[in-house]
Order: structure tokens, then C-alpha cells, then sequence
């Protein structure tokens, strides 16, 4: 848990997500969220890490980031935000660029091709 090893986790991949649980069984309803939010920007690349296996990480990463709640969310080894900040950048576009930034097309952009803003 200590700093150089979280970021080294941090840094691993350009999409990093410390959860409660797994992607495939998230444990907490906020972590289950920010999955559902990756997949529907097809995001199925990244790495999860289970805080609840680990509880040295679960401290650590909350230093790390100075953010007290868990799930938190890494693009590029920035810390972006909790649930509630990426549900925000989904629903006003800025996940989209983000995920540009880091040569992700988001698959939201196929399906609101007919329903781009003039």
C-alpha cells in the first residue's frame, strides 16, 4: 500500500479502476456502476482492482488520491473521481473525450451518431 506501489498500479494501464469486488461481480453499488459506465462506452480493457482483497491497497489508494471512498477511477495515471464525478462526465460528454485522449473510441459515438448535437 505504500505510494510507490500504488503508482505503479496507477500507472500499469491507461484505464485503472480500484473497486469493491471484480468487474464481473462488483461488490458495491457504486463500484457496479462505474463498471456499467466503462461498458457502455465500450470500454472492456482496463485493469480492476478488488480493494477488498487488499486491505493495505484500500488505505493506500485512498492516500494516494486523497479521496476517501472507493471505487476510484485512473485515466492515463490521473485520478479522476469517484461514482458519482464519472456518471457526471458520462452524461456531459467529458468522458468521451477522455477516453480519446487515451486513443479509446467511445462506443457511445456509434450509437448517438443520429443524434449528434448541432
Amino acid at each position: 500500500g505504500s505510494r510507490e506501489a500504488v503508482e505503479r498500479l496507477v500507472r500499469e494501464h491507461p484505464v485503472v479502476v480500484f473497486m469493491k469486488g471484480s468487474p464481473a461481480q462488483p461488490l458495491c453499488g457504486f463500484s457496479n456502476a462505474v463498471v456499467q459506465i466503462l461498458r457502455l462506452h465500450g470500454v472492456e480493457d482496463y485493469r480492476a482492482h478488488d480493494v477488498l482483497q487488499d486491505p493495505d491497497l484500500r488505505q493506500g489508494i485512498k492516500n494516494y488520491s486523497n479521496w476517501p471512498t472507493i471505487p476510484q477511477v485512473y485515466l492515463n495515471g490521473e485520478f479522476v473521481g469517484g461514482c458519482d464525478i464519472l456518471l457526471q462526465m458520462h452524461q456531459n460528454g467529458d468522458l468521451v473525450e477522455e477516453l480519446k485522449k487515451l486513443g479509446i473510441r467511445s462506443a457511445l459515438l456509434d450509437a448517438e451518431k443520429d443524434q449528434e448535437k448541432k
